[in-house]
């Protein structure tokens, strides 16, 4: 299995903090060229700065909602660099509420992150296809997609999570035989920024919900994701990376009181 990624070209989105930060941290610190994509431009900056080897790491602003983007950001990366070997689709939004008080816009900006990794993995696969060596595409969905809690309702931004959960099954047969394989990671419970500011007691509850007794970090996923990018005889996967809570741990009860009491 692959343990360097020198002369490759990655692609992050939402690479400027949180997961996507970390897994652009891991590739670069592997010799990668990587292109970091989010919607603000001086948050991908001082990303891009704060990862050093300014030879290696470009960024590029484009809100991957809009489907016109797509192409400009694998563009940039070739441009930039030559090729195209991994897409990592980390870009997303979250929120929560009941089902019943989610709104038509709501569920558009959820599906807005869907229809933007479909469309930019199109453009991918473009690429890799003119690559014997094919490529790799690892898609961040959720650990909620199919183990819901019912303390937090998230219907609206799991449809979303299904359906890239979908697309990554699906994908993997079809582009198997152009050597693309495609995964994704099913997170657990990761405090970034998507989670807005934490207190120590909500903290300590987020805690709870995993069996291994802490909740994860970004560089865990991160972990994760390197290692599907590596491994050349895995594709389709959905690999939970959640401290246990998919295996059952302490039961659904457990998880419905810790996530009550970080509300």
């Amino acid at each position: 299995m692959k343990t360097n990624h020198f002369n490759q070209t990655v692609i992050v989105t939402g690479g400027a903090t949180g997961i996507g930060y970390a897994v652009a941290e891991q590739f670069v610190e592997r010799g990668a060229n990587v292109l970091i994509n989010g919607r603000t431009r001086a948050k991908l900056a001082g990303a891009a700065e704060k990862l050093g080897k300014p030879d290696r790491v470009a960024f590029i602003a484009a809100d991957i909602t809009q489907p016109a983007k797509a192409q400009i950001i694998v563009d940039a990366a070739l441009e930039r660099f030559g090729r195209l070997d991994v897409l990592v689709n980390n870009a997303g939004i979250f929120y929560n509420k009941p089902f019943a008080d989610y709104t038509v816009e709501d569920l558009d900006a959820f599906l807005g992150y869907l229809r933007g990794t479909f469309v930019l993995t199109q453009s991918a696969v473009r690429a890799m296809r003119q690559q014997p060596e094919g490529g790799a595409i690892i898609n961040v969905s959720t650990i909620l997609a199919f183990n819901g809690v019912a303390g937090l309702p998230s219907s609206a931004p799991m449809t979303a999570k299904g359906g890239i959960t979908a697309l990554t099954r699906n994908l993997s047969i079809e582009l198997a035989a152009d050597n693309i394989r495609i995964n994704a990671v099913a997170p657990g419970v990761v405090p970034t920024p998507l989670y807005g500011e934490l207190n120590e007691a909500q903290l300590n509850a987020l805690k709870n919900l995993q069996p291994l007794g802490r909740y994860g970090t970004p560089k865990d996923i991160a972990d994760a994701v390197l290692y599907l990018a590596n491994a050349t005889w895995v594709t389709g996967v959905i690999l939970p990376v959640d401290g246990g809570v998919d295996a059952g741990g302490d039961g659904s009860n457990r998880r419905r009181e810790a996530i009550t009491a970080a509300a």
